[in-house]
């Protein structure tokens, strides 16, 4: 999954994000936020991801990043995903690994991209080998699905929750159909970060409807938003 180079401190000072009341934690310690760029609350994307017809999981095209400790659960039910899976055990994860805060123990490496996308997409049909073994077996998903699949199209990169940037330039096959990227990922910002984020959020969000904030992009991708409102700040 990309990381958004465009992202700046300066952005708060633009309007493109604004901090939040105090830090949220994830479950596992990290990501934390501390800041949201509004635009989450009006860029849309096609909702629920299984309805669509046309994007043939365009999504994981990129892979993810996954977290070290994350990747030990995966490897631990091997025998059970690997038939589901693309590609085989050994063809999973690239060899680098780095360091990054926004991960659980710091420390994270990336999926392979074996055929149409991750090694983890199903080869006969849509979806995750992951998810799918979950539901199969009765799992959460949440306690073996990378938490970057899950907060899609949403991410954070630096403390920061913003768009993924296939969303911000527009390379996703599904954006501008249906939902907004926070009422998509909002049950999975719930399960992560807790009730106190999401209702932070969920104030933003009317601010955002009301005009009292701007969901504007970054001057990078404004062309590509000309449909969205570039709102001001209130006084």
């Amino acid at each position: 999954m990309p990381q958004n180079p465009e992202l700046d401190e300066d952005d708060d000072d633009a309007g493109f994000t604004l901090p939040l009341s105090r830090t949220y934690a994830a479950r596992e310690g990290a990501p934390v936020v501390t800041h949201v760029a509004p635009r989450i609350f009006t860029q849309t994307y096609f909702q629920p991801c299984f309805d669509c017809t046309f994007c043939n999981d365009s999504c994981c095209q990129y892979g993810v990043a996954v977290d070290l400790p994350n990747q030990a659960r995966i490897n631990a039910h091997a025998e059970g995903i690997a038939p589901l899976a693309g590609a085989k055990p050994d063809q999973w994860w690239k060899k680098e690994h780095y360091t990054d805060k926004d991960f659980p123990g710091a420390r994270a490496g990336d999926t392979q991209v074996v055929g149409r996308g991750c090694a983890f997409l199903r080869p006969d049909q849509r979806g995750c080998s992951i998810h799918s073994y979950c539901l199969d077996k009765g799992i959460d998903y949440h306690d073996i699905k990378p938490i970057y699949c899950s907060l899609f199209p949403l991410t954070v990169d630096a403390s920061y929750l913003v768009p993924s940037v296939e969303c911000d330039e527009k390379s996703l096959v599904c954006v501008d159909h249906g939902t907004t990227l926070y009422r998509g990922s909002r049950a999975e910002l719930l399960y992560y970060f807790g009730q106190e984020l999401v209702d932070e959020l969920d104030a933003l969000e009317r601010k955002a409807r009301s005009g009292e904030v701007s969901t504007a992009a970054p001057v990078e991708f404004a062309h590509l938003h000309t449909a969205l409102p570039v709102l001001q700040t209130g006084g």
